[in-house]
């Protein structure tokens, strides 16, 4: 139930967010979750799309570098202490985060949040076995 994000490089020049985003959407491809952290030369967006394969390909045609790597998006109370009741399960069960971001879905009361775990298979079993819902790729694809 992992789905798949996109890292992309990028130098830090005016424009380039913009380039990636137009690339996107000119191939049809929408983004549903960004998030992007930056040093003083350079970037890294790393975003979760509708066509994954698509966008890679493209953005590699195009002269950015782009790599695919497998998180979990959980879905989440969107209320006080929803991402802190998430957080407690991976700390009680020694799951170290490596980084997250969220989005809240358009239809729902619920949030979701993406993270990329040292250990993703492990994490996956544990919020499933702790009844935390597995956003799948498809759900994903369906927002």
């Amino acid at each position: 139930m992992k789905i798949t994000q996109i890292s992309v490089f990028l130098e830090n020049k005016k424009g380039r967010l913009y380039e990636v985003c137009s690339l996107l959407g000119k191939n049809n491809v929408n983004i549903y979750a960004l998030t992007i952290a930056e040093t003083e030369s350079f970037g890294v967006l790393r975003i979760v799309v509708d066509k994954s394969d698509l966008a890679v390909k493209v953005l590699k045609q195009n002269n950015f570098v782009a790599n695919i790597t497998e998180v979990v998006a959980v879905e989440v109370t969107d209320q006080p202490g929803g991402l802190a009741a998430v957080l407690k399960i991976l700390v009680d069960n020694d799951i170290s985060v490596e980084y997250m971001y969220g989005f809240v879905e358009k239809f729902s009361d619920k949030a979701i949040l993406v993270f990329r775990f040292e250990n993703t298979d492990k994490a996956q079993k544990i919020l499933i076995g702790s009844n935390i819902k597995i956003v799948t790729k498809k759900e994903i694809e369906d927002l």
